[in-house]
């Protein structure tokens, strides 16, 4: 009997987020382009990974699927709630202050507030929303089908060998399998782990358990609570239902001696405000297990083939980047195979540019996590293990030094528009940055308080384009490259360049930001003041960075600069259960 053989123009294997982000947008801007995605699983299927950040809804927008994803009803995220760092308080961060948040009917329009704030998603419910959707497009979905092999030629996959015998071949190979990476194995691409962290989650499902505050109608803060050996999040899912779970190192669970499922109840046991806020709540008493370290693959693309989502990387979870990591580079990937396709640019250098953009993403977040990590006094059962990760690393504990060290990953790859890193902006991590300091004289830590007059220098860059993507197409910006770091210019970068190319002392600087500000204000609804202190903030990267030289004319006054816009770090005030009366 011969063997079957099904061509596509697309396969991709995986139907989490990341085959699902893919598969929509190549279908949405060419609805003649046959794909297919072969998932091992049926789904609906529990998965992991449930708290997002708001720059995902851009993306489920543009896919056409965040109406039904709201019409889910999943608990708006307006931010979390921390102890961690060293102090034993609570403290709130909010992607939108409270002061002028609405309360809106839902379901909601992705607009307004609503474009500031995330979802805390019950993954069963939020994958198989998006696969049906990709499904609904004219996407073929094989469901229970697992990948056994590849077919090589060369660098070149041509075609892959099902479980059950079948065959398919496709111009082009996206692996969306997550941590397994089936098709990163197939191709014998291998991964390093650029952090020492080795850690385990252990988590269950609760039923009933109380939200630590609800906020208007159905919105409210994700809980990460320090330990003495690692930290619990508590992420409620829908009015009943509460993902919790807890995150160690792999050598503190093997010190400790007990089961998964014991480590896991005392855990919920010792933490009060857990403890408090699942008092009458019942678990599914169902625990389940994972490795949970970071990784990033040797290689995310080869001649027909990208790898995306977790299996192109995975950094730890404690920023809850995973699910904005995985939808804005597997978006990323549909724009390159699209622009591939269409012969719009040279194809090294549109694979070339979705792999370091991707890969520097995915180092930055374990940069950051590492120095989440070094920087909580409340892993007393860590100490050396903390100490032993930012001596490797050489970060120093002070604002300045951990901003710079940070800096070093390079800001402007997550974001062209204006520098941010784990999804947020600069000004909120240099406030993360204080919040953990030990040194008091080095709070205030802005750079440019330090001088009074600031010029561009691109002196030693090369030029060479860059990629920017809306409407299912990739443009080319200009960008400059010194030392491994990007300066794009566009977005608030190219604003900051072209002012000071005319202006040198911040209060010029200012007023020049202040002359675009009205016009993007206008255009996304944030303020004007936002713009302003995005683009100091974004000075302040630049001096760090070197791409601004800083001095002191003694013939100008020194100002000193103050946000004009507060980020919304606050001491949290909620009361738990048992304190509500």
């Amino acid at each position: 009997m011969d063997k079957l053989v099904f061509a596509y123009d697309v396969v991709i294997v995986g139907g989490g987020p990341a085959g699902t982000t893919v598969a929509s947008l190549l279908k949405k801007y060419d609805p003649a382009i046959s794909v297919l995605i072969v998932e091992k699983s049926k789904f609906p299927r529990e998965h992991v990974g449930e708290s997002q950040l708001p720059g995902i809804g851009a993306v489920l927008d543009e896919m056409g699927v965040w109406d039904k994803v709201e019409a889910a009803n999943f608990p708006i995220k307006i931010g979390a709630t921390y102890r961690w760092g060293n102090s034993p308080d609570l403290w709130d961060f909010e992607f939108i202050p409270l002061n002028i948040y609405k309360d809106e009917g839902r379901p909601g329009k992705y607009e307004g507030q609503r474009r500031m704030t995330a979802w805390q998603v019950e993954r069963a419910v939020y994958d198989d929303i998006l696969l049906r959707h990709a499904e609904s497009l004219g996407v073929d979905v094989w469901e229970e089908t697992a990948m056994r092999s590849a077919e090589m030629d060369g660098d070149r996959i041509r075609s892959i060998t099902l479980a059950d015998g079948r065959t398919v071949t496709g111009e082009y190979v996206v692996d969306a399998s997550g941590h397994v990476g089936a098709v990163r194995r197939a191709v014998g691409v291998g991964t390093s782990e650029p952090s020492r962290l080795r850690n385990m989650a252990v988590w269950d499902y609760w039923d009933n358990a109380e939200w630590a505050v609800e906020i208007g109608t159905g919105a409210t803060r994700v809980q990460v609570l320090s330990l003495a050996g690692g930290w619990v999040w508590f992420i409620p899912l829908g009015p009943t239902r509460t993902s919790i779970g807890f995150v160690c190192p792999v050598e503190y669970y093997k010190e400790r001696g007990l089961s998964p499922a014991e480590l896991y109840a005392d855990a919920v046991k010792n933490e009060p405000r857990v403890a408090s806020l699942t008092k009458n709540a019942t678990r599914d008493n169902d625990v389940k297990t994972t490795k949970d370290w970071s990784f990033v693959a040797d290689r995310l693309a080869g001649e027909n083939w990208f790898l995306a989502g977790e299996s192109a990387g995975f950094a730890d979870p404690i920023l809850a980047g995973g699910l904005l990591l995985t939808h804005t580079g597997a978006r990323e990937v549909a724009y390159t195979i699209l622009a591939m396709r269409n012969s719009d640019h040279d194809k090294e250098w549109l694979r070339g540019m979705y792999a370091e953009r991707q890969k520097k993403r995915v180092e930055q977040y374990i940069r950051f996590a590492d120095y989440w990590y070094c920087a909580n006094g409340q892993f007393t059962d860590l100490e050396d293990l903390t100490a032993e990760i930012a001596r490797d690393a050489g970060l120093d504990m002070s604002p300045k030094q951990a901003f710079r060290w940070l800096s070093l990953g390079g800001f402007a790859h997550e974001d062209f528009s204006f520098p941010g890193l784990g999804g947020l902006d600069l000004l909120a991590v240099k406030e993360i940055t204080k919040v953990f300091a030990d040194d008091e004289e080095d709070r205030s830590g802005w750079e440019i308080n330090k001088h009074n007059t600031f010029h561009i220098d691109l002196s030693g860059s090369k030029k060479q384009p860059m990629p920017v993507f809306a409407q299912g197409k990739i443009m080319q910006v200009e960008c400059f490259v010194r030392d491994g770091r990007w300066l794009p210019n566009v977005g608030l970068y190219g604003v900051l360049i072209n002012v000071l190319r005319k202006h040198h002392d911040l209060p010029a600087i200012q007023r020049g930001l202040e002359s675009v500000a009205q016009k993007q204000a206008a255009r996304s609804g944030n303020s004007a003041g936002f713009y302003v202190t995005q683009g100091v903030s974004t000075l302040e990267t630049m001096l760090v960075e070197g791409w601004v030289k800083g001095s002191m004319d003694p013939r100008r006054k020194t100002m000193v600069y103050t946000p004009m816009v507060k980020t919304n770090f606050h001491k949290n005030q909620d009361a738990l259960p048992e304190e509500r009366g």
